[in-house]
């Protein structure tokens, strides 16, 4: 599914045009986006956690070349399914 096959589900689900529904897709993505960047993370009971990881400096290979270079330090985002999706998903 990409993010205009959820636009389309949304749309019918909630009984809305797709236009509202893509504005309501982008505004939640957007809320997550800004609170990740923020620092903090997002629970949504039942579903899962949205929260950053931070990476350290290192070191790296390339792989075509063999040459090693330095990795610059920085934020990922992690996702952990909750137990409600989970159980979803496996029956």
């Amino acid at each position: 599914m990409n993010k205009g096959d959820l636009v389309s589900a949304v749309a019918d689900h909630a009984n809305l045009t797709k236009a509202q529904a893509g504005a309501a897709v982008d505004a939640v993505l957007d809320a997550i986006t800004a609170t990740l960047k923020s620092g903090d993370e997002v629970r949504l009971v039942g579903f899962g956690t949205f929260g950053v990881s931070k990476r350290a400096a290192g070191t790296a290979r390339n792989p075509r070349t063999g040459e090693t270079i330095a990795t610059k330090a920085s934020n990922t985002p992690k996702f952990k399914a909750g137990a409600g999706l989970k159980a979803s998903i496996n029956g």
